[in-house]
């Protein structure tokens, strides 16, 4: 079964170069309905707990110092079949390998600082959006 919502985050470069606005216009164009979003920064340790199912990964401790090293945009997204709708719609890991016009293509800069995260999973959806955002702050 699939879900109705998803979880992104607009990363630390991609705040930072400021395509914040640019990002959020793009989600808002493809359709997906902005139902939670927190302007925020990530400490190293939740960043950590974030990421931790990655912890063996040799790019761990890189992508923690990565999200940790600036402001981030939380959100919570609504479409039917959020999760495959986005991640189609954000392209591929790596930039460079994006289809043009997706978000990654147009503002992601390697495959570290790919702009945009994405849920994988309706479960993980659910996992990431409560992360964040209590249930009083999603509707």
């Amino acid at each position: 079964m699939t879900g109705n919502t998803t979880f992104t985050m607009i990363k630390p470069q991609a705040v930072a170069d400021g395509h914040m606005g640019n990002i959020i216009a793009k989600i808002i164009e493809g359709g997906f309905k902005i139902k939670a979003l927190k302007y925020t920064m990530l400490s190293a340790e939740q960043a950590k707990k974030f990421y931790a199912i990655h912890s063996e990964r040799p790019f761990f401790e890189g992508l923690v110092s990565f999200m940790s090293s600036g402001p981030i945009v939380a959100a919570v997204l609504e479409k039917e079949d959020a999760v495959l709708a986005y991640r189609n719609y954000i392209g591929a890991t790596n930039p460079a390998n994006a289809e043009a016009g997706t978000i990654r293509a147009l503002y992601g800069t390697s495959i570290e600082a790919n702009a945009v995260h994405g849920s994988d999973s309706d479960e993980n959806a659910v996992i990431e959006s409560a992360f964040f955002f209590s249930e009083f702050e999603r509707f």
